[in-house]
């Protein structure tokens, strides 16, 4: 698929750039001002005149540079104020996370404008949501099955849908999400703006814009496989789960400076396995968050790591791109993730705002191979650190890193039968069906030895 390139802007350029150098509406700038933003990013201020002449957009950049805000502004900026209760802007998001993420950039950029923004997912009570959705929203933030629900059940009116984004193309569709997206393009117009968001342009991505949308103008801000610069990433080599979790509490102890840790674990069962090890140690400052807890629970988790109450917090990839989380210290990949792009999301989380961040990975054996391909993916090396003397070598392997022993799956080859008849054989002579005629006269007379008559019918005397 082709796409059409934007006009280069230097390096220099954006980095002299300031929102007020945007044609951003005043209400919007005062929000701006307020928050204490002045410099864009990369991606918002590259992709900020392309969105807002209307065209069609697929906006390449890493997690933590501002995608959210680099899609809001134009569209926040060509919102017009409706007496309609349908909803003119649909953000589209895979993650529950995102949605309460989103709708909440929404309502910071908007307090000196009348938009009402809302935000729907799975797992919530539908009626509440669709009464929501029915008081009227001119923004409206939701996950692809949720959406769809509400628009078959009729609560939803999307026909007058003015801007389509699809924030986190790429994850979206790896979770699943195609056929409701599908279904979802049939309720809305055929006149509006998309505007689509990705960490990464794979073949899928690509292959889902090619069917449709109609040559979208591509915004790079950054390589996908490029590390972020502000981003310091150090890795160890450890031979099993209980090593880990021996650096990991050393590094806790030793380390005043990582005060906000994200920990990244390759399943639920190694995320609540993880936190029964650092619970005794951590007490009350270590949460876990995984696709099996509830939401509430899910939500007051990340409030409490937001909030500084927890100093860990434990998550899977599953929501790697749903945590809108300030001033991450450090990111762990306690186990490295087996896509290789999410290895660019997890570290994503820290070294945002300009700030500096720090990216440590615990590499076992069977690790090998992925690293090698992350790093060929980034152009870069981890560099790796010596094991500290402190920290125990445990020999305890825990169930999946256990030796399986595999049994020899041998054929064996039956002997050839020999003197095989035909499947099919005769009947016994007692089974044989055949149509005979009896002479009953006959049979009595071979019975009785004279012939017998069934007698003469004798009639009633009236």
């Amino acid at each position: 698929m082709s796409f059409k390139p934007i006009p280069f802007i230097t390096f220099a350029k954006i980095s002299r750039m300031t929102f007020h150098d945007l044609n951003i509406k005043k209400p919007l700038l005062n929000a701006l001002d307020e928050l204490g933003y002045t410099t864009p990013t990369s991606i918002q201020a590259k992709g900020f005149s392309v969105m807002m002449s209307g065209k069609d957009v697929i906006g390449i950049a890493q997690t933590g540079t501002g995608k959210t805000m680099a899609y809001l502004l134009p569209a926040l900026c060509q919102w017009q104020f409706s007496k309609e209760p349908h909803p003119q802007i649909l953000i589209v998001v895979p993650t529950r996370e995102l949605v309460v993420q989103v709708v909440r950039e929404v309502e910071k950029l908007t307090p000196n404008m009348s938009v009402v923004a809302g935000g729907v997912y799975g797992g919530a009570n539908i009626n509440t949501q669709a009464a929501m959705v029915l008081q009227g929203l001119d923004v409206l933030v939701g996950t692809p099955g949720r959406l769809l629900d509400l628009a078959l059940k009729g609560s939803l009116q999307l026909k007058h849908i003015k801007r389509l984004v699809i924030d986190e193309v790429d994850e979206t569709l790896g979770l699943g999400f195609r056929p409701q997206l599908t279904r979802l393009f049939e309720y809305l117009p055929a006149k509006r703006q998309n505007l689509v968001f990705s960490a990464t342009l794979s073949e899928e991505v690509e292959a889902f814009l090619d069917e449709h949308f109609n040559h979208p103008t591509k915004v790079e801000a950054a390589s996908a496989g490029t590390p972020l610069e502000q981003i310091s990433q150090l890795a160890y080599h450890l031979p099993n789960f209980h090593t880990k979790v021996n650096l990991l509490k050393h590094l806790l102890a030793s380390d005043s400076g990582m005060n906000k840790v994200l920990a990244f674990v390759s399943s639920k069962t190694l995320a609540d396995l993880l936190f029964d090890e650092m619970e005794p140690v951590l007490e009350h400052e270590v949460g876990v968050i995984h696709s099996n807890k509830s939401q509430n629970f899910r939500f007051n988790s990340v409030n409490h790591f937001q909030n500084g109450i927890y100093r860990l917090l434990i998550a899977t990839d599953l929501i790697a791109r749903g945590l809108d989380i300030t001033e991450v210290s450090h990111v762990i990949n306690f186990d490295i993730p087996e896509v290789t792009e999410n290895y660019i999301h997890r570290i994503g989380r820290t070294g945002r705002a300009d700030q500096k961040g720090q990216s440590i990975s615990f590499i076992t054996p069977v690790d090998e191979a992925r690293v090698a391909d992350i790093e060929a993916f980034m152009q870069f090396n981890i560099p790796l650190a010596e094991l500290p003397a402190e920290v125990e070598i445990s020999d305890v392997l825990i169930e999946y890193e256990k030796p399986r022993e595999v049994m020899p799956n041998v054929l064996v080859k039956l002997p050839k039968r020999e003197d095989v008849g035909p499947a099919f054989h005769e009947k016994k002579a007692k089974n044989k069906k055949t149509n005979i005629r009896k002479d009953h006269k006959e049979e009595m007379m071979k019975k009785y030895g004279k012939r017998q008559t069934r007698g003469q019918k004798t009639t009633k005397k009236r």
